[in-house]
């Protein structure tokens, strides 16, 4: 395994971490349609508390799944898509290729 590849792997690690929580994936959900301020997104699951949605959102930023920026005195969110393509692309992508394929066979 190439350094790359190790590395890429470590980075897989990360995401499928992110993504195995049910609040995070929610959260990704609402980022997914449009930008938040870190308020806006405390404000949208409302049933935590804003410490508990800070340490989920450590979690997705370290994953690379969220970026933010300061403008002023808010903080801007926004979904980072290039960690899920890179799964959809290494895991997702092969085996429904393979599964495609597979089909194929057993129709001939």
């Amino acid at each position: 395994m190439t350094d790359a590849e190790h590395k890429g792997s470590g980075d897989d690690d990360l995401v499928f971490k992110a993504l195995a929580a049910p609040l995070r994936r929610r959260m990704l959900d609402a980022l997914k349609d449009e930008p938040l301020t870190t308020g806006a997104l405390c404000a949208r699951f409302p049933e935590v508390d804003r410490t508990t949605v800070l340490q989920h959102l450590r979690v997705l930023e370290r994953a690379e799944l969220v970026t933010g920026r300061r403008i002023g005195r808010e903080r801007h969110l926004a979904l980072a898509p290039v960690p899920i393509k890179r799964i959809h692309d290494r895991w997702i992508g092969e085996y429904a290729r393979a599964a495609v394929d597979l089909l194929d066979r057993l129709n001939d």
